[in-house]
């Protein structure tokens, strides 16, 4: 199954959401791979790593094949395909097909793939989108938290009818969330009105540990593995489970 995590607001956990998915699948006994398709790198970054070279780019303009460009994160049980310069190039053009294939390919000897993609509508979100099988939006509980979405949905609408049939909503996971506000509790019934059982039943807190984990290369669930941030991956991966291998 492969997974892109996709939200064209920055800003919102998605990187965070797609480095504890793939740690917490990984626990689980799920082979991962973690493929960055952010330019930033904040995915790489995050974990330790270093932007590749080769990279994630490389291997989509089929200049490398993916064990030239795939790191075993041994201690954390997944895989990571880096992030680095070559994923400019893919910027500067419309979405290549055949650069959707490789991304597809890369499910083979992989129970998930997740991919991380940029904060925008643009030629490297959409290739995620081309090869993806499900989506995951995360949404912060936060004003303007819905800005945007509607147009995400849309753009999912329009590559599932022209490009990628099998492609679908597998839900929306609210985070950032402080119990604390009126206008968290407020956003978050709001969400849950609009769109019912697409919302995970996970909620991802905000807190500090989660933003201290990537300054120590580590997912939360290995960094501070009893905080309520991990607990909440964790319970967002067993949804995730439930939800792809029970469809």
């Amino acid at each position: 199954m492969i997974l892109a995590i996709a939200n064209q607001k920055g800003g919102v956990g998605k990187t965070t959401t797609a480095v504890n998915l793939a740690a917490s699948l990984a626990e689980k006994g799920r082979r991962v791979l973690l493929a960055d398709l952010d330019p930033q790198a904040n995915a790489t970054s995050g974990l330790g790593a270093v932007p590749g070279d080769p990279d994630l780019g490389d291997y989509l303009l089929a200049d490398a094949e993916l064990d030239d460009v795939r790191l075993p994160l041994q201690d954390l049980g997944f895989d990571l395909v880096p992030a680095g310069e070559r994923l400019l190039e893919l910027v500067a053009a419309p979405p290549d097909p055949a650069a959707a294939r490789r991304l597809s390919a890369l499910a083979k000897g992989y129970d998930y793939v997740i991919l991380d993609t940029p904060p925008s509508v643009g030629p490297l979100s959409l290739l995620a989108l081309f090869a993806a099988q499900g989506v995951v939006v995360p949404l912060q509980t936060e004003y303007y938290a819905l800005e945007g979405l509607a147009q995400l949905l849309r753009t999912l609408d329009e590559v599932r009818l022209r490009q990628n049939p099998r492609l679908r909503l597998l839900g929306i996971l609210l985070t950032m969330y402080d119990r604390r506000t009126v206008l968290a509790r407020q956003v978050m019934a709001e969400v849950k009105k609009h769109f019912g059982g697409k919302v995970f039943e996970a909620v991802i807190p905000r807190s500090v540990r989660l933003a201290e984990a990537p300054s120590f290369g580590l997912p939360v669930v290995h960094y501070a593995p009893g905080s309520p941030a991990s607990w909440a991956y964790h319970a967002f991966a067993r949804e995730v489970i439930r939800r792809v291998e029970t469809a």
